[in-house]
């Protein structure tokens, strides 16, 4: 296994493609997308479970859950991205620039 997160995308993505039924690229693309909102359900969904906010259920997940479903939500956002386009490192890596280096300013909160 690699340790490279792109390379694990990749692998991933293309092993999604093999495993799920032909679908037209635009329906696939827009499964995939949606699939991202299904796993941050399972955060809120592990969050309201590790704190107990649920009175039928109580303390059904701990923070070690919303730790995992986290991680579901980056991996299946990042594969997202990369059935979006084959560049998704780069995609990415210029996008966390731009981002850091706007929130990092000394200047400005923007």
């Amino acid at each position: 296994m690699s340790d490279d997160l792109w390379e694990s995308i990749d692998r991933l993505q293309d092993w999604l493609v093999r495993a799920q039924p032909a679908r037209p690229p635009q329906e696939a693309l827009l499964l995939r997308m949606l699939k991202l909102s299904e796993e941050v359900g399972e955060v809120a969904e592990a969050v309201i479970g590790a704190t107990g906010q649920n009175p039928r259920k109580g303390n059904s997940h701990t923070w070690d859950d919303v730790r995992s479903e986290l991680c579901d939500v980056i991996i299946t956002a990042a594969v997202a991205l990369r059935t979006l386009t084959p560049e998704a490192r780069e995609v990415f890596t210029a996008h966390l620039a731009r981002v850091t280096d706007r929130s990092l300013d000394p200047g400005g909160l923007s």
